[in-house]
């Protein structure tokens, strides 16, 4: 049997498994501790191989397989330490690297890891967001004070600060039709929304929601625009519709979920990298998620 008919088959067998799981329940995707408690990221690549922080030590990039197979990608350089994950559309990885102050860049075929982008005044660089064009959005907290800013980082790595006196800003995304920044605290517990100018500035800002007690963390859209919210604290994650109205919250196995991507064979499968357990844990949705469909694009 040809190596490319062993694939199809493989991913069309993973299709059906997947669509035969309830909606909404999470399961354990990796084991418990395989990732230290710095675990963080995720994003999944056009094959379905999801990468997260800190594999089996600090300082890694971890890849697992559809069918959950770990390994340490790269290790980082230097005292960097990752946190969020984004790919753009050439498969290209770039990360969040609060130590150095840095958004680094990772060519996934070398897996060789360069500095895209170093800011002095950052704060900590936490969670990424990315344009179908290819434009960064970094949320940059300052934890000790409860502030926090926004930074975009264009394709030639030019970082622009464009909202600034903000609460303690974590999990970013923008919206599928590319015209909204939303942008949660986590201190605060509020997520806001930005409109999105054509030069990549920020304006409008509103409140889309808020929420009467624990923390958030990373999120991220679905291609019908709900923001799926880690609650970290509480232990969910929630659906949160473009209107601000919560849809529903999912358990997710562990108390403290950091983050959140999209993957699996039909865009469907949640992964939630979660803290408390040191694993990632995943839940099938009913809706693709707006990472996986630009990459059948």
């Amino acid at each position: 049997m040809s190596s490319s008919l062993t694939v199809t088959l493989f991913v069309a067998m993973t299709a059906i498994t997947a669509a035969d799981q309830p909606l909404f329940v999470a399961t354990p995707f990796t084991e418990t501790g395989s990732f230290t408690p710095g675990i963080e990221g995720p994003d999944c690549d056009a094959e379905g191989n999801l990468y997260a922080v800190n594999y089996t030590r600090q300082q890694t990039i971890g890849r697992v397989t559809p069918d959950g197979r770990g390994e340490v990608f790269v290790e980082l350089p230097g005292e960097s330490v990752g946190n969020g994950i984004r790919f753009d559309s050439g498969g290209v990885m770039y990360v969040a690297d609060y130590v150095g102050h840095n958004i680094l860049r990772i060519d996934p075929k070398s897996r060789q890891v360069s500095v895209f982008a170093h800011q002095p005044e950052m704060n900590q660089p936490n969670d990424l967001a990315i344009t179908a064009d290819g434009v960064l959005y970094a949320s940059d907290p300052n934890w000790k004070e409860k502030t926090g800013q926004v930074w975009r980082i264009d394709r030639n790595g030019r970082t622009t600060r464009v909202a600034a006196d903000m609460g303690t800003t974590n999990g970013i995304e923008v919206s599928p039709d590319g015209r909204t920044l939303y942008v949660n605290e986590t201190i605060q517990r509020k997520v806001w929304a930005f409109t999105l100018g054509p030069g990549g500035g920020l304006s409008e800002k509103r409140l889309l929601c808020d929420f009467p007690d624990h923390g958030m963390d990373g999120m991220r859209c679905d291609v019908d625009g709900n923001l799926y919210i880690t609650r970290y604290g509480k232990g969910t994650v929630a659906k949160v519709s473009p209107e601000g109205k919560v849809v529903r919250e999912i358990e997710v196995l562990g108390a403290s979920p950091s983050n959140i991507c999209f993957g699996g064979p039909d865009g469907r499968t949640a992964y939630v990298t979660e803290v408390e357990h040191q694993r990632v844990v995943q839940f099938r949705t009913d809706r693709p998620g707006l990472a996986w469909q630009r990459w059948q694009e």
